[in-house]
C-alpha cells in the first residue's frame, strides 16, 4: 500500500455463540488495512461473517478484542444489503433519515440519473427501487470509504452499468460483498478473503482470486503432511474439492458451447425456428413450449410482439433486460400462468414445473432446518432417491450439524441455499429460476451452475447476473422495453455483442430499375443470405477450412487449461501463467468468431 491507511483493525477477534467468528487467541493476528483508493472485494462462504466483518469496520459492532483506528475526518459509509425502510412513509424520507444525512439536492442528481422517484411511498415500493433509494442516499454522503453488501441485487442490467461506471469516477476507496462476478472483475484490484475465521489479503482483482485460492489449499496441503492424517484429509479435501469443482465447471462450459452452437443453427436472424426443422416430426417432438405470434399489452403499451420461439427439450432460457421491459410477463405467459392477447403458446401436458423465485415463501418464521427439507423427519426424497438429511445438507455445503439450527438464525446466503436444497428435491422437468443468483457466495454458484448443467429437463432463467447467465444458458431472450425480444443463442455477453454490432446500409441503387428489379424487395447488407446466393472462393475457402481451424483451436485451449490446473504454477511462474492465460482468452475469441462465421456460410451453403 503506496500511502498510509485511512482505517485499520488491528487483532481484531469476534465470538459469535461461544466460538472466535473472527480472529481469537489461537488464529494468527487478524489486522486489516484499507487504503485510499483501494478498490476490495471481500470474499467468504455464506454465514463466515463477511457482512458481519462489514460491521466492524463501520464501527456498528464492538468487538472483542483489537484496536479500530481510522485517519481523521474519514466518512464511512455503509450501504446494506436490507436497509429498514419501515420508519420512512416516502424513499426520499429513508434518504435524509437517520445521522449523516445527504443533501436533498444530491439525492435528487443521483436519484434522477438511477432513474427513481423519490416520493413514492416505502411501503409500496419494489426491491428494484429501495435498492436505488439506498444507493442515492449512500452516494450522496461523498464518503471517503464506502461499504457495500451485495449493490447488484435487485438491481437491473442498465441500473449496475450505471453504478459501474459511477464507481470508476469515484475518487475514494470501496468494499464490496458481491456474487456478481462481472462487477467484481471489471471494479476491484485487491481481495480480502475471509476463511476459517482469518483474512488474507492480496493486491490482485477477483480475476486473479480463484488461482490464489488454489494456491493457498495446495499450500494448506503440504503443510499439513507435517500434521496428522485427519488433518491431512481436510486439507487435502479442500484444495482437490476447489480444483475437482473448477474442472467439472470447465468441462460443463465446454458442453454448454455445444448445445449453444446446436441451438445457434436452428434459429434464424428473425428469432424462429428454422422451416426445415420446425416441420421436422423428430423436432416437433422434443418442443416443450411453443410461442407462436405471441403479443401482449397493458393499456396502449405493448410489452411483447409477435414473439415466436420453440423451447425444446433440454434447452436452457436465459431472459434479460431492465426493469418494467416485460421480463416476468414473458416468464409467466411462457409457463401459463398468464395468457397473451394475440398469438398461441402450446405447453406440453408432461411439463411438471419446479418456481424457485424472490420471495423465499418456504422459509417460514420458526420452522427449522429439518422442517424446511424433511418436514421434521430424518429423510428426505431427492427425485425418488431416499436420502438422510444430514447427508443431503453436506451436498449443499452445509454443516451437517446446523440440522435443528432455526432458519432465522442462517444469513441470506445460507437461507437461499436452503432454499435451492429444498426445492432441487423435488421430481420435476421444468425450473423456473426467478433471480436465482440473489444472497448465494461464489461457491453456491458453482454448486447452482453444476446442478443446473446436470438437470434433465428445461431451465427458464430470469437474472441480471451476466457471468451466471454466460455460465449456464444457451439461449438469451432479450427485452429491450419497445415489445421486441431478440433470440440469441448463447448468453449475456452473445445477447451484448448482437446488440453492439451496426445494421449496415441498405445498399445504394447505382442505376435505374428495371420492372422486374422493382418487383423484388430491397435487400439489407446483413439479411439472411437467399438460396440464390453463390460463395465466393474465399467464402468457399473459409467454409471448408474453419471446421479445422475450430479444432486446432479447441486443443489449443484445452492444453493451455490443463497447464494452468497446476496449481503450483502461478507462485513459480506467474509471468507464464499470465501469458497462458492470455492466449487461451485469444484463442477463445478466435475460435468464437470462426464459429460465426462458419454458421453464417453454413446457412447460406443449406439454404
Amino acid at each position: 500500500m503506496a500511502q498510509p491507511p485511512i482505517l485499520s483493525w488491528e487483532k481484531l477477534g469476534l465470538q459469535q455463540g461461544g466460538r472466535w467468528l473472527l480472529g481469537g487467541p489461537d488464529r494468527e493476528d487478524l489486522d486489516i488495512h484499507i487504503g485510499p483508493r483501494d478498490r476490495l472485494a471481500l470474499i467468504g462462504r455464506n454465514g463466515v461473517g463477511k457482512t458481519t466483518l462489514l460491521r466492524l469496520i463501520d464501527d456498528r459492532i464492538e468487538a472483542d478484542r483489537g484496536v479500530r483506528k481510522t485517519k481523521l475526518g474519514t466518512r464511512v459509509v455503509f450501504l446494506e444489503q436490507e436497509p429498514d425502510f419501515a420508519p420512512y412513509p416516502t424513499l426520499m424520507d429513508f434518504a435524509l433519515g437517520g445521522e449523516d444525512a445527504p443533501a436533498a439536492y444530491e439525492v435528487e442528481a443521483i436519484a434522477g440519473q438511477l432513474g427513481i422517484a423519490m416520493d413514492r411511498p416505502s411501503d409500496t415500493a419494489s426491491g428494484g427501487e429501495r435498492r436505488r433509494a439506498a444507493l442515492a442516499r449512500a452516494l450522496a454522503q461523498d464518503p471517503d470509504l464506502l461499504l457495500l453488501d451485495e449493490p447488484t441485487n435487485h438491481l437491473d442490467l442498465s441500473a449496475i452499468d450505471w453504478l459501474e461506471d459511477w464507481l470508476k469516477r469515484y475518487k475514494g476507496a470501496f468494499i464490496t460483498i458481491s456474487h456478481d462476478r462481472t462487477f467484481l472483475k471489471r471494479l476491484t484490484n485487491a481481495t480480502l478473503w475471509l476463511d476459517r475465521g482469518i483474512v488474507r489479503r492480496k493486491d490482485v482483482g477477483f480475476g486473479g482470486y480463484e488461482a490464489w485460492e488454489e494456491q493457498v489449499y495446495s499450500e494448506d496441503a503440504r503443510a499439513a503432511e507435517k500434521l496428522d492424517a485427519k488433518l491431512k484429509l481436510e486439507a487435502h479435501w479442500l484444495e482437490r474439492g476447489v480444483t475437482a469443482r473448477r474442472k467439472r465447471n470447465q468441462g460443463r462450459l465446454e458442453k454448454l458451447y455445444e448445445m449453444r452452437a446446436a441451438r445457434a443453427a436452428m434459429i434464424s436472424n428473425s428469432g424462429t425456428a428454422k422451416m426445415k426443422l420446425a416441420n421436422d416430426d423428430s423436432f416437433k417432438s422434443k418442443s416443450v413450449i411453443v410461442a407462436d405470434g405471441v403479443t401482449k399489452s397493458f393499456g396502449d403499451r405493448a410489452v411483447i410482439k409477435n414473439f415466436n420461439l420453440r423451447i425444446q427439450r433440454g434447452d436452457r432460457i436465459g431472459i434479460v433486460g431492465a426493469n418494467g421491459a416485460g421480463k416476468t410477463t414473458l416468464l409467466k405467459m411462457l409457463t401459463g400462468e398468464m395468457q397473451p392477447d394475440a398469438g398461441s403458446i402450446t405447453i406440453s401436458n408432461k411439463l411438471s414445473g419446479v418456481m424457485i423465485d424472490q420471495q423465499r415463501s418456504l422459509l417460514g418464521r420458526g420452522k427449522t432446518v429439518r422442517d424446511v427439507l424433511a418436514e421434521g423427519g430424518d429423510w428426505i426424497d431427492v427425485r425418488g432417491a431416499r436420502k438422510h438429511i444430514q447427508g443431503y445438507l453436506k451436498e449443499f455445503l452445509f454443516d451437517p450439524k446446523i440440522v435443528d439450527s432455526p432458519v432465522d438464525a442462517l444469513s441470506g446466503g445460507e437461507r437461499s441455499r436452503l432454499l435451492l436444497a429444498r426445492e432441487f428435491a423435488r421430481t420435476a422437468n421444468l425450473l423456473v429460476l426467478d433471480e436465482p443468483t440473489n444472497d448465494l457466495d461464489l461457491e453456491t454458484l458453482d454448486l447452482l451452475q453444476e446442478v443446473i448443467a446436470d438437470f434433465d429437463g428445461t431451465v427458464l432463467i430470469v437474472s441480471h447476473d451476466r457471468d451466471f447467465l454466460d455460465r449456464t444458458v444457451t439461449i438469451t431472450l432479450g427485452l429491450d422495453g419497445t415489445g421486441k425480444v431478440d433470440v440469441v443463442a448463447g448468453g449475456y455477453e452473445d445477447w451484448e455483442a448482437k446488440r453492439r454490432k451496426p445494421i449496415a446500409p441498405k445498399a445504394k441503387q447505382t442505376k435505374p430499375q428495371s420492372d422486374a428489379s422493382k418487383a423484388e424487395a430491397p435487400v439489407e447488407a446483413n439479411a439472411p443470405p437467399t438460396k440464390s446466393d453463390k460463395l465466393s472462393y474465399k467464402d468457399q475457402r473459409d467454409y471448408e477450412l474453419l471446421p479445422e481451424r475450430i479444432e486446432e483451436l479447441e486443443t489449443a485451449i484445452a492444453k493451455g487449461q490443463a497447464i494452468l490446473s497446476d496449481p503450483d504454477l502461478y507462485t513459480s511462474d506467474p509471468q507464464k501463467f499470465a501469458n497462458i492465460s492470455k492466449g487461451i482468452e485469444n484463442a477463445q475469441a478466435e475460435k468464437d468468431a470462426a464459429e460465426e462465421r462458419w454458421l453464417e456460410l453454413a446457412e447460406r451453403v443449406e439454404g
